[in-house]
Order: structure tokens, then C-alpha cells, then sequence
């Protein structure tokens, strides 16, 4: 194939979504999902580098070869699979109810008829107007319990975060989003705490790839399904957000 006769691969990520991708002190891409790039590489025997495209772009397919891989927490959905392929899942996501830490909210029951925000274009916006059909074997079915009074959409995952710190009810009553997005958010002095009471869907995420080149789709399958088996996911999970997310 060609990343490995070019001894270099191209990886299409997200630069503001931490602590899965983004930015450091010295301008350098750092997080779960770099990490999990750099691995997969390494064990091809091959460079790596990475790209930012926008969010559409990465999981919409048609990428002409400019990217070999993406690496970007995409969860498998019906429609992405008719434009991308899924190379495998390398952990999974619990989505979260968050609220702000003054919020009198209690269970999902107390946010119906409530301002809900989402980030636009995701799995979570999915979930709040009941169109969500994730593309993976064995997963219990999605249970829809919340009526939102509105629905309010971000152009990025920390945006709803920042309206809800504002204070219960001043612009947002609650976000949904994944567990780690939510508890990183809270352990950078964010005032919100997750609702108890479980999550509002469990998904998998997954590697991808530009559709048609089966021999690709096995490799890294292959290195994926190791990387689970020698425990490396689990380590890099518990790494980046201090729990094993990697197991089934």
C-alpha cells in the first residue's frame, strides 16, 4: 500500500477538542487521539503526520488521498458508513447529562421542557431530535427519556460549556456530551457537575479510512485488534482521561 512504501501517513484529526486532540504550549497537537496515531505508525514502521480538517470534511469521505487514516473519535453511524469505511472501534464514549453545579435538577425528568445544548453535527445532536443510528453490532438500543423545550447547537464541544457556566437557566439548562469532554471541563474550574443516575447512550468510536481498499482495512484493523489485546488502548484511556474506556 502506499503508506508504507512512502513510509509516511497522514492523519486527519480535530485541533480544539481536548483532551482527545488539540493544542499545547508549544503549538503542538497532543492528546488520546495523537497518541493512538502515533502508535498505529510506529507499528507500521511509518512517519506520521497530521492534518485538521473541519469536522464535515474529515467524516463526509471523498478525500482524494489527501488523508490516509482518521483518527478523530467518529462514532460509526448508518450515514458515515455509506461515505467512509470503519477501520475498527478503538474505545468507547458514555454520553453524559451535565448541569450547572447551582442547577436544582435532580434526575433527566427535571430537564424536560428545558434549553438543551449540543454540539452541532454530532452524535449528541442526534440523540436530543431522536435521529440517532449507530452502526455497530451488539449495543443495547438507545433510549430517548428527555423532551427538550429547545435545542440549542455549537459550532464546537467546549461552546455549550461556556454558555452553561454562566450560571442554571441564564442561557443553557444542560449539555450532553461525552463523559470525557464533560469531566475535563470540570477539571478546569468549569462550574457544572454530571447528572447521576447513568448515561444517555454509550457509543464507539472509530478509526477510518477512505472507502474501498480492503487490504488497508485490514491492516489496521489488525493493529487496532492488537493494541486492544496487549492492553495499549487501556493505557493510553486511562492516560488521557483516567479510566479504562477501551473495553467492550
Amino acid at each position: 500500500d502506499r503508506v508504507t512504501s512512502k513510509k509516511a501517513m497522514v492523519v486527519a484529526t480535530n485541533s480544539g477538542w481536548p483532551p482527545q486532540s488539540f493544542l499545547d504550549d508549544s503549538n503542538q497537537l497532543v492528546g488520546f487521539d495523537i497518541d493512538v496515531s502515533k502508535e498505529i505508525a510506529r507499528r507500521l514502521g511509518v512517519e506520521v503526520s497530521f492534518d485538521t480538517p473541519d469536522w464535515a470534511t474529515m467524516t463526509g469521505g471523498h478525500w482524494q488521498g489527501r488523508y490516509d487514516l482518521g483518527v478523530g473519535s467518529v462514532t460509526p453511524t448508518k450515514a458515515r458508513a455509506k461515505v467512509i469505511d470503519f477501520e475498527g472501534i478503538y474505545y468507547y464514549s458514555p454520553y453524559v447529562y451535565v448541569v450547572h453545579k447551582d442547577s436544582p435538577a435532580k434526575s433527566v425528568a427535571d430537564l424536560n421542557g428545558k434549553i438543551i445544548g449540543v454540539e452541532t453535527a454530532t452524535t449528541s445532536e442526534d440523540f436530543i431530535r431522536r435521529q440517532l443510528e449507530i452502526d455497530a453490532p451488539g449495543l443495547p438500543p438507545i433510549e430517548y427519556k428527555l423532551e427538550p423545550g429547545e435545542i440549542r447547537t455549537f459550532a464546537d464541544s467546549m461552546l455549550p460549556f461556556d454558555d452553561l457556566r454562566l450560571g442554571d437557566g441564564v442561557r443553557l439548562n444542560a449539555v450532553i456530551a461525552p463523559e470525557q469532554t464533560a469531566q475535563n471541563a470540570i477539571k478546569n474550574g468549569y462550574p457544572l457537575r454530571v447528572l447521576e443516575g447513568g448515561y444517555a447512550f454509550r457509543e464507539p468510536l472509530v478509526v477510518i479510512a477512505e472507502k474501498g481498499d480492503g487490504e488497508w482495512n485490514a491492516k489496521i484493523g489488525g493493529i487496532l485488534d492488537e493494541m486492544k489485546k496487549d492492553g495499549t488502548l487501556a493505557k493510553l484511556t486511562t492516560k488521557w482521561y483516567g479510566k479504562d474506556y477501551s473495553a467492550d
